[in-house]
């Protein structure tokens, strides 16, 4: 598969941004798996989000009846002491509850989101959609065995082959002043 927006090659289906200018590819692939058609949400009798937090809401309201009574029996007769901590339980669990069937009214979604294509959405083969499985890019470049051996440096002289050190050229340059 190539990139969209500057045609550079996907080596990997493992990759899911383009390596040159970080286009993100997962959704296009998709799209050319399935042959341009885009997913659509199959109600599979999945609860919307709004409807999963209403049910969550309600479920921690109808909890505080439960925990709340046990709670204080526990701190009443076997701690001896005031139940307060029934009121801590009545604040996380009521008034959560009730929080949370007032998030999922007001913000969200009535609507399931598109799921990702399953085993039976139709897709393609891979030769189908025009783009190539192979684990390797073709060749571009020049083959090695058309390079040849570095030539030898017929250029550098005796001077250069051994380095000298600062202090060797310092010293000459002192003898040559004298």
């Amino acid at each position: 598969m190539y990139c969209p927006n500057c045609g550079q090659e996907r080596i990997s289906e493992v990759t899911s941004f383009c390596s040159r200018c970080d286009y993100l590819l997962t959704g296009t692939a998709k799209l050319l798996r399935t042959g341009g058609a885009a997913p659509t949400a199959t109600n599979s009798g999945d609860p919307s989000p709004r409807s999963r937090g209403v049910r969550m809401g309600i479920f921690m309201f109808l909890l505080m009846f439960v925990i709340a009574p046990i709670i204080g029996l526990i701190a009443t007769f076997g701690l001896r002491m005031e139940p307060w901590p029934v009121g801590i339980v009545v604040a996380v669990l009521g008034v959560g509850g009730i929080l949370r069937i007032i998030y999922a009214l007001m913000f969200e979604s009535k609507t399931i989101a598109a799921l990702p294509p399953g085993p039976d959405a139709r897709e393609l083969d891979p030769a189908q959609a025009g783009f190539s499985t192979s684990a390797l890019p073709p060749q571009r470049d020049v083959p090695a065995s058309q390079y040849a051996a570095p030539s030898s440096p017929a250029w550098r002289d005796e001077k250069t082959h051994e380095p000298t050190s600062v202090t060797d050229h310092t010293t000459k340059l002192l003898e040559k002043e004298q």
